[in-house]
């Protein structure tokens, strides 16, 4: 069993490698909150004056071999942009995300090298120690009508889900 603090998970290490990232855009550090908003008047209510935000939901996979220490998961993200040019914005977001995540293990290697450099990273006071190793990542785009419906009454709201499948182990 790893000595690694529970609330020390793959997800925070992904959330900040594609905050620090995506500041290449030129927008202003995007946070990341946990499974919000669900309302349209929860996105108005909590939307940054930055404009962007990401929400994310992370969700366990079944082991594809019987190997116990190699763990599947997946991460289901909604990226939000509003304010002067929330498409432009929202397909920059994405395509950034895309070109960074969709490279299977080169996506890995470099993750695994920017955690390993820019670690510990300090999440609700607590530092957190990289104690990971990905393997693999892929990405895949969500799309559905009721999102175009629910975003088209929401003023100049953007919005796309995206998932980010990842293998990893613990070290």
């Amino acid at each position: 069993m790893s000595n690694t603090p529970v609330l020390n998970t793959p997800v925070l290490w992904i959330n900040a490698y594609l905050q620090d990232k995506l500041q290449n855009l030129g927008f202003e550090t995007m946070p990341f909150f946990p499974s919000v908003p669900s309302t349209i008047v929860d996105l108005t209510e909590l939307f940054p004056t930055s404009g962007v935000m990401a929400t994310y939901d992370r969700m366990i996979r079944m082991r594809r071999s019987p190997f116990p220490h190699i763990k599947c998961e997946q991460l289901l993200y909604y990226f939000y942009a509003t304010a002067e040019n929330s498409v432009l914005n929202m397909v920059q977001i994405t395509e950034q995300t895309l070109r960074l995540m969709d490279r299977e293990d080169e996506t890995a290697q470099e993750l695994n090298e920017w955690c390993e450099n820019h670690g510990p990273i300090v999440v609700d006071g607590q530092t957190l120690e990289y104690s990971f190793r990905f393997h693999t990542l892929k990405v895949f785009q969500l799309q559905e009508t009721r999102d175009v419906i629910n975003f088209a009454t929401a003023r100049t709201y953007a919005g796309n889900k995206m998932i980010i499948y990842y293998d990893y182990t613990l070290l």
